[in-house]
């Protein structure tokens, strides 16, 4: 067989369609590469958000609990059962109280789980009613209150305050030995109260909610370093 080279620089036959070819795979391995490569650059980024998203979220919870001592004393304890999450108890307590108010709720939160003792007026004695909200008024906001429940209710420094106003940190009275102002506990704010309650029992959260206490309440008081005041005017004292 034998070739005919055409005058003028022809070429072998098919020898165009040949260079069409290879232009296109060209072109076609130059775009495979081209997606090869933006793949491999977008890839870390995308892998590094899916990382840094499921550390966040599993952060967030952390965060939370460490901020709520309420809802350590509470949860860890067992108290308040059936109620809403502790910590939003917590976070609408702290929004209601004043800042002293907030360390007298808190103070009296230390001493969840100490046993109720008659005459006891300390963690290592034990607690009545009476001698819990004594020492803890004493050693969270200075005031010293009188000894007996009755006396509380009757002393002219606190303020009387209706049920509806009540506020963290008020003393709150109940009929519990058919006589009034028989026993006393502390609002913390949701309608509840912490106490020492009676013999055998020990220092706990109540719902002012129950029957028992709603039938059994006889009034509140506040002290006078709770009330608000303008800037510059002091407690009386």
């Amino acid at each position: 067989m034998r070739f005919e080279i055409r005058p003028g620089g022809g070429s072998f036959p098919g020898l165009c369609a040949l260079k069409q070819r290879l232009a296109s795979l060209t072109t076609v391995v130059a775009l495979v590469l081209v997606s090869v490569t933006a793949s491999l650059t977008m890839a870390p980024a995308s892998h590094a958000q899916s990382v840094v998203a499921p550390a966040q979220a599993a952060s967030a919870p952390a965060r939370t609990e460490s901020e709520d001592p309420v809802s350590r004393f509470l949860s860890d304890r067992g108290l308040l059962p059936n109620t809403r999450p502790v910590v939003d108890f917590a976070q609408q307590m702290r929004g209601k109280a004043s800042d002293m108010a907030s360390e007298l709720v808190l103070s009296a939160m230390n001493f969840l789980g100490v046993p109720y003792r008659r005459g006891g007026q300390s963690r290592e004695q034990g607690f009545d009613c009476s001698g819990f909200t004594r020492h803890v008024f004493e050693n969270s906001v200075g005031l010293i209150l009188p000894r007996r429940a009755i006396e509380q209710a009757n002393s002219p420094d606190l303020i009387p305050v209706q049920q509806s106003e009540l506020k963290p940190g008020d003393l709150v009275f109940f009929n519990t030995l058919r006589h009034t102002f028989s026993h006393v506990g502390i609002y913390i704010g949701d309608n509840k109260f912490i106490h020492s309650p009676r013999a055998g029992g020990a220092v706990r959260v109540e719902d002012m909610r129950i029957s028992y206490w709603q039938q059994r309440f006889d009034g509140a008081r506040r002290a006078p370093a709770m009330v608000a005041r303008p800037p510059g005017i002091e407690a009386p004292k």
